[in-house]
This record gives structure tokens, sequence and C-alpha cells, in this order.
């Protein structure tokens, strides 16, 4: 197997592995980098609607409070407000959303569906836990979701919630005495749920991810057509030349030309040594032949 060949096979070993490796946690950095920035997304969202609830319940519903003794203004319920700022963002941008999923709500809309039922019980088996993250697979693709626990803290809550004889009269003939009531101080009744989609950051981040590894693959290219260039100028050739010579003057051939280096390295070391040896045999034969 000449020279070449086996430079050329290490070099496409190494190649390989480096690529493999250096692939394999390029991706899994820039997935999780995705989802990082997908999370981030979803956490402002939330954030803005606690702003909008906190916003709601300090400043709104005081002003409100006077003709709530008359007809039932949902504009002064936090929940209510921060649903529908984040809907008209929905408008706009229909693979964002924002529920707070209960199990009995006042308002229908905000009844939990299947899944979201499965998030709410496990804040209600585990009250210790604030924030729970996961993903799932809706019709415009996967999409992460980011869901904190509602739970009665406040007691004045309860004025509204607790029984229906208790709760405001214009509240009950807006929505009925059927749903929104049995709330209990500190109980999880819901969650409040952002879902974010994945695939315009998931794109990007195989985009950037096919462009370094063209980038990387094109490097190693010509990394390896450099030291093919070089191991065949520097190495190989002077050596084939000088094998060539050598076969000449094994064979008698004292009249082969000499092979000159200009370069100072090893090979050219070789070459003044085979110099100097070929000087010493053709010595060696004119004292035979006298």
């Amino acid at each position: 197997m000449k020279l070449l060949l086996k430079f050329n096979l290490v070099f496409v070993l190494v190649f390989v592995l480096g690529l493999g490796a250096t692939g394999y946690i390029t991706r899994d950095l820039l997935q999780r980098n995705a989802q990082d920035e997908v999370l981030d997304h979803a956490r402002l969202l939330m954030e803005k609607a606690l702003a909008v609830r906190g916003y709601t319940s300090g400043q709104i519903a005081p002003l409100l409070e006077t003709q709530m003794k008359y007809s039932f203004l949902p504009q002064s319920v936090p929940a209510y407000s921060a649903t529908e700022v984040l809907a008209t963002l929905h408008k706009k941008y229909p693979d964002y959303a924002y529920k707070e999923a209960t199990l009995n709500p006042t308002n229908p809309r905000d009844r939990a569906v299947e899944w979201e039922v499965d998030i709410v019980n496990q804040f209600r088996n585990t009250p210790a836990q604030t924030e729970f993250v996961g993903q799932r697979d809706t019709p415009s693709g996967r999409s992460l979701y980011i869901a904190r626990p509602i739970q009665i803290k406040d007691a004045a809550c309860l004025r509204c919630h607790s029984t229906v004889d208790a709760a405001p009269k214009p509240m009950v003939d807006r929505y009925g005495p059927a749903n929104g009531f049995g709330w209990n101080h500190n109980e999880i009744i819901g969650a409040q749920i952002v879902s974010v989609p994945m695939a315009v950051p998931l794109e990007r981040a195989n985009r950037a991810f096919s462009v370094f590894m063209t980038m990387l693959t094109g490097v190693f290219v010509l990394i390896g057509l450099a030291l093919n260039l070089m191991l065949w100028k520097l190495v190989i050739q002077p050596v084939s030349r000088l094998s060539k010579i050598a076969d000449r003057v094994s064979l008698g051939e004292l009249e082969a030309p000499e092979f000159t280096a200009r370069s100072r390295d090893e090979i050219g070391t070789l070459a003044d040594s085979f110099t100097r040896m070929r000087k010493s045999l053709v010595q060696a034969m004119k004292m035979l032949d006298t």
C-alpha cells in the first residue's frame, strides 16, 4: 500500500470521526438554544399575562366596583383581561396561545380540555411544583408550552366562587348557577398555559447547522487537498526520484544522474547521505578495478 493511500485513509477516518462528533455536539447545542429561545418567548408571554392580571386587579377593578353592584363587568376580572389581551395577539400570531385552563370555570371558554386537565391534575398532585414545561404536537407543528398553577390564595376570590348564594347576582345572571362555584381557599383550580410554536426557531437552528457542517466539510476538504499536495511535492516526489536513482545505481549504472535536493529538511539530509554513499560506492568500485 502506497504512502499517499495510507495517509488518505487515516485522514478520511479522522475526518469522518471528527465531523460526526462535531455534528452531534453542534446539532444538540443548536437544538437546545432553539428550545431556550422558545422558552424565553413563552415566559415573556406569561409575564405579560401576569402584568395584565395585576393591572386589572389593582387599577381597573376598583374603578368598576360600584357598577358591579348593578351589572357584571367581566373586564374587572383579571383572568378575563389577560385572556382578552393575549387573544388579540393570537389573532395576529395564531400559533401563540394563552389560556387560563380551569376545571370548573365560570366562563365556559376557560374549561380545560383533556391535555390541560392532565397538567392541572399534576399541579394538584404536587402542590410544591410552580411551573411545568412540555411539548406537544399541534396541527401547525411542534409546540412548546409552559404552565403555572392557578391557586386561590386571595380569600376575596371566594366571594364570587364559593357558593351561588354568596356570588354577586349580576354574575350569576350572566353565567348561570352551574359553573364556577365550590372553590376553596388554597385550592389549585386550574393552570395558566402559554403555547409557543417551535417550528421557526428549530428551522433556523437546522439551517445554521447545515451551513456550519457544509463550511466545516469544505475546510476539511481544503486541508486534505493541501496536505496531499504538500505530501506529494515535499516527500513522495523526491523520495520516488531518489528511489529510481538508487535502483539504477544498485544495478551497476554508476553514470546515473545525481540527486540534488535544495531543501534543508529530512529529505535534503537523506539526499546528502545517498550522495555520500554513492561516492563511496564509486570509489570502492574503482579500487576493485585497479
